[in-house]
C-alpha cells in the first residue's frame, strides 16, 4: 500500500486499474517461463495457474525453506515487473478510506515496532486535518494537496475519527483524540436521524429526492456503523458517557440486521461487541514490557495508551498497568503475568 498507493502529500490514492497495455491483470500476472524454475517451485506456479488447488491458508502462509533465496527471488521479480507499463493510479485522496489505512498503519507499526508505519500514520493523519477539514467541515475527497468540493458524508467521519482515535492510543499525541471527537460531535449534530440511527448525508447538505441511509457493510464500514464504533472508542478514552449512549442507540437501530444478516453487518456487530465488553480501558505508564501485553490483547474493543497526553493516563504512578472499566480501575499491577492474566493474553514464545 506505502509502495504503490502513497502520495507525494502523504496520503493514500484510491485506486489502482486493473488493465494495462489493454488486458487486466497484465502488471502482475506470470508464466512459469517468467519466474523461471526456482521461483515457480518456491511460489508453486504451474501452467494451469496458482488459484483454488484445494490448498489450506497454512499452506500458503508457510515460512519458507531458504528465506534468504526467497527474499532474493522475490527482489529479483519486482525489478523485472518494474520494467512493465504500471496500471494507472486514481490519485484522489478519499477521507474515509485514508482513515481507515491510518487505523491499519497505527496498529500494525504498534504490534510489530515498525515506526516507519505509525510515521506514514502520522504523515496520513495530517494531510486530513490540514487539506480536509475546511471551514470546521469535513471534504470528502482531496488531490495534489487541494480539497475538493464534496462534503464529506456520514462514513468519512467514522472511519477518519475510528483512524485517529487508533492512532492517538499509539502516538499518545492529544490532537488527535480532540479531532476525532469534534468528527464525531458533527456526526451527531448533522447526520443523526432524531431516533437513534444515522443518515449517510448531512442535514445541510444538497437536498435528494431520498436522504439515504443504509446501514449495511459492503467492502467498507457502513457509515452508521463507523461512528457507531468510533464513539464507542472515543467513550472508552475519555469518559464522555454521552457519547457512548449515543453509540449504543445508533447500534440498536441495526440489531436486526446483525441478528439476520450478519454478513453485512460485521462492523456493527464488533461495535457491539465492544459495548458488551466493557470495553476494557488499559493505561500503562512507562513500561514497554507491561505496555506489549497490553497491546496483545483480543478483548473487544479493548483501548491501550502506554504513553501521551491521554485521560486514562493523568496522575497515574510510573511503572505499572491499570485495567479499567468505565474509568473505574482494577488495582494497578507491576507484575507482566498478572497483566496476561487480567486481560486473557497467551504467552508468547
Amino acid at each position: 500500500m506505502i509502495a504503490e498507493l502513497r502520495t507525494s502529500e502523504g496520503g493514500f490514492a484510491s485506486a489502482l486499474d486493473a488493465d494495462s497495455e489493454g488486458e487486466e491483470g497484465r502488471f502482475y500476472v506470470w508464466t512459469p517461463d517468467e519466474v523461471g524454475p526456482a521461483a515457480a517451485a518456491m511460489f508453486e506456479v504451474t501452467g494451469a495457474g496458482t488459484f483454488e488447488h484445494g490448498r489450506s491458508v497454512l499452506q500458503l502462509l508457510r515460512e519458507p525453506d531458504d528465506p534468504k533465496e526467497y527474499a532474493a527471488e522475490r527482489a529479483r521479480l519486482l525489478s523485472v515487473r518494474a520494467q512493465r507499463v504500471r496500471p494507472a493510479r486514481d490519485d484522489k485522496v478519499v477521507a474515509a478510506w485514508n482513515g481507515l489505512a491510518i487505523a491499519a498503519l497505527a496498529e500494525c507499526g504498534a504490534m510489530f515496532d515498525r515506526a516507519d508505519l505509525v510515521a506514514a500514520a502520522v504523515d496520513c493523519a495530517t494531510l486530513l486535518a490540514k487539506v480536509h477539514i475546511v471551514g470546521g467541515r469535513v471534504r470528502r475527497v482531496s488531490r495534489d494537496g487541494v480539497a475538493g468540493e464534496p462534503v464529506g458524508v456520514l462514513e468519512d467521519h467514522g472511519d477518519l475519527a475510528d483512524g485517529l482515535l487508533a492512532l492517538h492510543q499509539v502516538t499518545g499525541e492529544r490532537r488527535w483524540l480532540e479531532l476525532a471527537g469534534s468528527l464525531l460531535d458533527l456526526a451527531l449534530t448533522h447526520f443523526a436521524d432524531g431516533n437513534g440511527g444515522f443518515y449517510d448525508t448531512a442535514d445541510d447538505a444538497e437536498r435528494l429526492v431520498r436522504r439515504p441511509q443504509d446501514p449495511t457493510d459492503n467492502a467498507t464500514p457502513s457509515g452508521s456503523a463507523a461512528v457507531a464504533g468510533a464513539l464507542v472508542t472515543h467513550a472508552a478514552l475519555t469518559g464522555r458517557t454521552e457519547h457512548r449512549d449515543a453509540a449504543e442507540r445508533a447500534l440498536a437501530t441495526v440489531a436486526e440486521v446483525v441478528g439476520r444478516f450478519p454478513r453485512f453487518a460485521g462492523w456493527a456487530a464488533a461495535a457491539g461487541e465492544a459495548v458488551a465488553a466493557g470495553p476494557l480501558e488499559v493505561a500503562v505508564v512507562d513500561s514497554p514490557q507491561l505496555a506489549r501485553v497490553a497491546r496483545l490483547a483480543t478483548s473487544p474493543g479493548a483501548v491501550v495508551v502506554t504513553r501521551g497526553e491521554s485521560p486514562l493516563l493523568a496522575d497515574r504512578p510510573a511503572g505499572a498497568a491499570y485495567v479499567c472499566q468505565g474509568f473505574v480501575c482494577d488495582a494497578p499491577t507491576t507484575d507482566v503475568d498478572e497483566l496476561r492474566k487480567r486481560l486473557g493474553v497467551a504467552v508468547v514464545t
